[in-house]
């Protein structure tokens, strides 16, 4: 075996160590809310797959577009929003599974959730959308406790609902720690 054959298997491992280091921001909720535009408890009431052509039109980019109807946690405003994240298919054979991508369970149609988002002018190949903030990080499930009450299901340390909460309680400390915006 040559030298050149050694040594392109070690640098495709290389270069797979190094995409593996990768991972989404880590955040309190303090930290969500100075990045985020918004966030809104609501119903996943629409989902659609977009293909994006790149430039050279060899290849397509794939995003998923969560339409949203509910209010937001900040102020309690009525809002349907479209929030938008990478990856998705258009049809069983075309489209892209991305690793950081929220859970198909967490964005079924008729789920409950709080998400947080961003508007991005470009996600990639010139798609605009409000962006799921850090991605599957974002995207919180809900349920309706033996109270009555909405929780919101926390996800662990590093994520901006850590623990489970009540609804009420998130939007409480939410509007109490939203950095004011100029």
């Amino acid at each position: 075996m040559t030298r050149t054959k050694t040594l392109l298997p070690l640098a495709g491992l290389l270069a797979l160590a190094s995409a593996a280091l990768a991972s989404i921001e880590r955040l309190d909720l303090r930290g969500m809310l100075e990045r985020a535009d918004n966030a809104v408890f609501g119903e996943i009431v629409g989902k659609r797959v977009s293909a994006v052509p790149v430039f050279d039109g060899a290849e397509e980019l794939y995003f998923t577009t969560l339409t949203v109807k509910g209010a937001s946690i900040l102020n309690g405003e009525e809002i349907t929003v479209e929030v938008s994240y990478p990856g998705g298919f258009v049809s069983p054979d075309r489209g892209v599974y991305d690793s950081e991508a929220p859970r198909a369970d967490d964005v079924k149609v008729g789920r409950r959730v709080v998400v947080f988002y961003k508007w991005s002018d470009n996600m990639g190949g010139g798609f605009a959308s409000n962006a799921l903030y850090a991605s599957h990080g974002g995207i919180f499930r809900t349920f309706v406790s033996a109270k009555g009450r909405v929780v919101v299901q926390g996800r662990g340390t590093g994520y901006a609902v850590s623990q489970n909460r009540t609804l009420d309680d998130l939007e409480a400390n939410a509007r109490k720690l939203r950095p004011r915006r100029r």
